[in-house]
């Protein structure tokens, strides 16, 4: 949510005047989409991605505010907390060797900042939850100091009403409580967009929907939180509890989260924008001088600001996105699934298989969410998220007999999805040096069975053996993290456990 809001408080007159605005921007909406006054296809990709700073200790560091002084970049920019960065990777055209071209941007950018970062002893680490991360380090106090991030701390807080309980349930238990926010701050993540014509934009976010959950399984990277091994993806359980503004009656109820996997296939982007007005009430009731309805009876592009600022809100898994570029709308699929990290050619892996992927399969005949139900792509991301690469998803049978049955991930995306993705990178145009290259770490992955959630939990168990405490056993696990994820060596290659030291003399 990038707005520039200004801290305050919401009378009703706010709030009603807000959803009569809100109203409007759909309407406005409606009829863009009507007018078919999107832009045309661009094949046009772009990635956000979340970082987080520690020092050489492997402990975080609150300084987001020094080191992005010192970064001096627009494209980077603060963080829900001030152990927290992003950096934003301009538009690409899909095709050709993008990948690699923007591996090479990312490189470039991320080694910039970890020098700068390091002129206050700190540095990057891209990771989906540091693991070094304590629950005095997750507290309102840690936020970082923009208006934003204060007011939607202060309006989810007092939606709720008390305070939020995490309970995660993995291969160990955690349970606590918070006041505010602020362990949300904890998930760093990348997000993938990609423009879409309206036509297209439904069959786009079915197919991200579906393969949200093998995208998950071989991408995990986050098995830790305040000192306890959890899911092997434990951003989403922690995402959902740590902003969720339904207090335990609410829930029993069936009222939904705001951060929400959704409940049903759709048939138009459209229906994403409806449902965010009828199920969540705008938590930030702010109120722009546009009048999208008389924009638009000129000739003109409305911002439709409420629908914007009200839909970065809801934290769908796949969020639909309306923007404006050269003054012509366009709409943009974000796919908000994976982890930071291990390292870019990792993130420029998952990335490539993801925009194959979701290119071959919006285009088949009979498309995978016309022979599976909502239900089991919601379960299937569920037990990606708690079991990673050694995750049982539900799929499609091939051939003629149809229905679904249980398959290993790992398999799935080893024998059908990786060949789907290489078509799919084929149709972008995408040359197949960049086309191997990547996909070929995803294939290495699934052989290996390793991802940087594995190299993890593997590490911290061999420091545990070798005598460290758990405290202690973490901190070396996030150090040597560090060192190989700037090393760049794709993290199935990277040497399991702790090096051992060079003996004096």
């Amino acid at each position: 949510m990038g707005e520039k809001v200004v801290a305050g408080t919401f009378g009703m007159s706010d709030r009603q005047r807000h959803r009569v605005k809100l109203r409007q921007c759909l309407t406005g909406l409606e009829r863009l989409l009507e007018e078919k006054r999107f832009d045309r296809p661009k094949n046009l990709m772009g990635l956000e991605i979340e970082l987080n700073l520690a020092g050489p200790d492997g402990m975080p560091r609150m300084m987001n505010g020094q080191v992005l002084e010192r970064i001096a970049s627009r494209d980077f920019q603060t963080e829900l907390a001030m152990f927290n960065l992003e950096v934003n990777i301009a538009p690409h055209r899909l095709g050709g060797r993008v990948f690699d071209r923007l591996a090479e941007e990312i490189r470039t950018s991320l080694a910039y900042a970890h020098r700068k970062a390091s002129e206050v002893d700190a540095g990057i680490v891209m990771i989906g939850i540091l693991p070094t991360l304590g629950q005095d380090d997750l507290v309102s106090s840690n936020l970082s100091a923009v208006d934003r991030y204060t007011l939607l701390n202060d309006q989810i807080v007092a939606a709720r009403g008390e305070d939020f309980e995490l309970d995660i349930d993995g291969v160990e238990r955690l349970v606590c409580r918070s006041a505010s926010i602020a362990p949300e701050a904890a998930c760093t993540s990348v997000q993938l967009h990609l423009q879409v014509t309206p036509n297209r934009f439904a069959d786009v976010w079915n197919a991200a929907q579906a393969v949200a959950a093998p995208q998950v399984a071989i991408g995990a990277n986050s098995p830790f939180l305040f000192g306890r091994e959890l899911w092997r993806e434990s951003r989403p359980p922690l995402f959902q509890q740590s902003t969720d503004t339904r207090p335990p009656e609410l829930q029993a109820q069936g009222v939904r989260p705001r951060t929400w996997f959704g409940e049903r296939w759709i048939t138009s982007a459209y229906e994403l924008f409806e449902e965010n007005l009828r199920f969540f009430p705008p938590l930030l009731p702010i109120c722009d001088e546009e009048d999208p309805l008389g924009v638009l009876d000129a000739g003109g592009v409305p911002r439709l600001a409420e629908l914007v600022l009200h839909n970065g809100t809801v934290y769908r898994w796949n969020r639909p996105v309306y923007g404006i570029a050269d003054g012509v709308p366009h709409l943009r699929v974000e796919n908000r699934v994976l982890p930071a990290g291990p390292t870019v050619t990792d993130v420029i892996a998952n990335a490539a298989f993801y925009y194959g992927l979701v290119r071959a399969l919006s285009e088949e005949q009979r498309p995978v969410w016309t022979r599976m139900s909502f239900e089991a792509a919601a379960a299937n991301f569920d037990a990606a998220c708690r079991y990673g690469i050694d995750a049982r998803l539900e799929w499609p049978r091939r051939g003629r007999y149809g229905g679904t049955a249980q398959v290993d991930a790992a398999n799935l995306v080893r024998d059908e999805l990786l060949p789907l993705a290489a078509a799919g990178l084929d149709a972008w145009g995408v040359e197949p040096v960049d086309r191997d290259l990547y996909l070929g770490v995803i294939e290495d992955r699934c052989r290996l069975r390793v991802n940087g959630a594995t190299w993890q939990a593997t590490t911290f168990h061999r420091a545990l053996e070798k005598g460290l405490g758990r405290e202690a056993a973490l901190a070396a696990t996030t150090r040597r993290y560090g060192e190989l994820m700037h090393l760049g060596e794709p993290v199935h290659t990277w040497p399991v456990g702790l090096p051992e030291p060079v003996p004096l003399g």
